[in-house]
């Protein structure tokens, strides 16, 4: 076969290091941004803030100081510095390492309805680390852990060393809810492993360490279950016939409570109405998991990326400046590079043009958010006045053509990126939703159809709630066509319960 050549013409998708670096700065969160530059300005030394900056030209230059012969130069004094420096005017106290700025964020505890706590600005929250004398504390040392709060109430009681190391092998086995997590038996015998004839005299001595355990605050620390957890604490209250009922349905009617069976409690306990309603109050008021008040969460304050205010042109979009970073060309080392010939500085010129790409990249980034979140809030300006029950129905595709860009950046921008509006702070994915038919011709957005859905289980009688099949019903009344199954799962979303579970006593 002979050999030729051809020549074919193709197009293909060819995306530069420029553009994947702005795609990928885009779907970062704010935190993710965060350590992304955080690492970025440790890589590039042609990439500084604006604050490393302001603090390098406030340092204040001193008037040239004629050169003298100084009988002290070049000695070291035991500082470490040139002992001649003094004489010669140099204060080396100026030389100090500049602190980089931080961005603070975080994540509240989910809710469906996307509202989140604003933080405090990361000035309040730095000073609120100092003192007077100017030290850092660290915040969690306010907040001791479970088992630090335990040791320190152990520490004033009267023990033996013995049922004091018992004590604290029981405070070592709990769990973060504050339950023992593993049975006396097992912890005897990791402590026995070595010596197996001491392990029954260990075993008891852990029985009476426990009692010990179980009578420190928070009350209900130690248990071992559920019913046990609420006992404790029941019994820490004034004795009374509901105190007496309320232990006895923890004990051995737990399930019949959850299932809200009144008929069966009332036979299993002996008492009247009144007396089990005062009873199931006092459970309601119980702690389930005494440890919680003490658990190091991980969730953390979100902190919006824009604000929505309202001007005499309507409701606008402002950037949050928390969160834009403050990003410069260092010209002190960009001039340098500028000044080499003999592409001597190749290197250096790639770096300072990828300095240059990632200050655009993110300047580009806000811009983007900026305008999506514009878009949005034109598109549901009835929610900033009344709230998501006017919310209208919005798909990503809307806002992509609106702007001109394709669907899949609006789904990057809307993605770990806040709100803050006068009903809270709301990921922006939070303003999309389907459409439900209606039957004026219309469409309903799914949020709206939730937050009426809300509404109506809030306003129903606590002794008949609404089952799934009543509330569609409801909402059809309203002109809205929902299912069964659909308000099932609109009900399991908003994290509502049966209306079996939702019967009061």
């Amino acid at each position: 076969m002979k050999p030729s050549l051809q020549v074919r013409l193709s197009q293909h998708l060819a995306l530069t290091p420029q553009l994947q670096q702005s795609i990928r700065l885009l779907q970062l969160s704010t935190i993710e941004l965060q350590q992304e530059i955080e690492q970025m300005l440790d890589q590039n030394p042609f990439l500084e803030t604006e604050e490393e900056a302001a603090a390098v030209d406030s340092v204040p230059e001193r008037p040239p100081v004629p050169e003298a012969p100084s009988e002290r130069a070049g000695e070291v004094d035991e500082t470490g510095f040139d002992a001649g420096d003094e004489a010669r005017g140099i204060d080396n106290t100026e030389f100090g390492t500049l602190e980089r700025a931080e961005w603070e964020n975080g994540t509240e505890g989910d809710d469906f309805d996307g509202i989140r706590e604003l933080p405090s600005s990361a000035a309040a929250s730095a000073a609120a680390d100092h003192d007077g004398d100017g030290e850092t504390h660290d915040r969690s040392a306010a907040a001791p852990s479970l088992q630090e709060h335990l040791r320190g109430q152990l520490a004033g009681m009267r023990l033996s060393p013995e049922d004091r190391a018992a004590v604290e092998a029981l405070i070592e086995s709990l769990d973060g809810d504050g339950y023992l997590a593993d049975p006396l038996e097992e912890i005897a015998d990791r402590l026995a492993e070595h010596e197996p004839d001491a392990r029954e005299e260990l075993l008891e001595r852990l029985v009476c360490a426990l009692k010990w355990l179980q009578s420190l605050d928070p009350a209900g620390v130690g248990a071992r279950d559920l019913s046990d957890c609420l006992c404790l604490q029941l019994g820490a209250l004034p004795r009374s016939a509901a105190q007496a009922v309320a232990i006895v349905i923890c004990r051995q009617h737990l399930d019949l409570l959850a299932r809200r069976d009144m008929k069966r409690l009332l036979a299993a306990t002996g008492a009247d109405e009144e007396l089990l309603r005062e009873a199931r109050e006092l459970i309601v008021q119980c702690e389930p998991k005494p440890g919680r008040a003490f658990g190091q969460s991980d969730s953390r304050v979100v902190v919006p990326d824009v604000f929505v205010q309202r001007n005499s042109r309507g409701w606008r979009i402002q950037l949050n400046p928390d969160v834009m970073p403050k990003l410069r060309i260092n010209d002190l080392y960009a001039q340098a590079v500028r000044g080499q010939r003999n592409g001597t500085g190749a290197g250096l010129n790639t770096r300072l043009q990828e300095a240059r790409w990632f200050v655009k990249n993110i300047q580009q980034r806000f811009d983007t958010i900026v305008r999506v979140s514009q878009a949005i809030v034109d598109r549901q300006k009835s929610f900033f006045t009344h709230g998501a029950i006017a919310m209208k129905p919005l798909v990503l595709r809307e806002i992509a053509d609106e702007l001109g860009l394709h669907e899949s950046t609006i789904s990057r921008v809307t993605t770990a990126k806040y709100m803050s509006t006068p009903f809270g702070t709301f990921e922006l994915k939070y303003f999309f939703g389907s459409s439900l038919a209606t039957d004026a011709g219309g469409n309903a957005s799914s949020t709206a159809v939730r937050a009426l859905l809300q509404q109506l289980v809030s306003a129903e009688d606590p002794k008949q709630p609404l089952s799934d099949g009543q509330l569609s019903q409801m909402l059809s009344e309203q002109g809205i066509q929902v299912a069964r199954r659909t308000v099932a799962k609109y009900r399991e979303a908003l994290k509502i319960a049966p209306a079996n579970l939702r019967r009061a006593l």
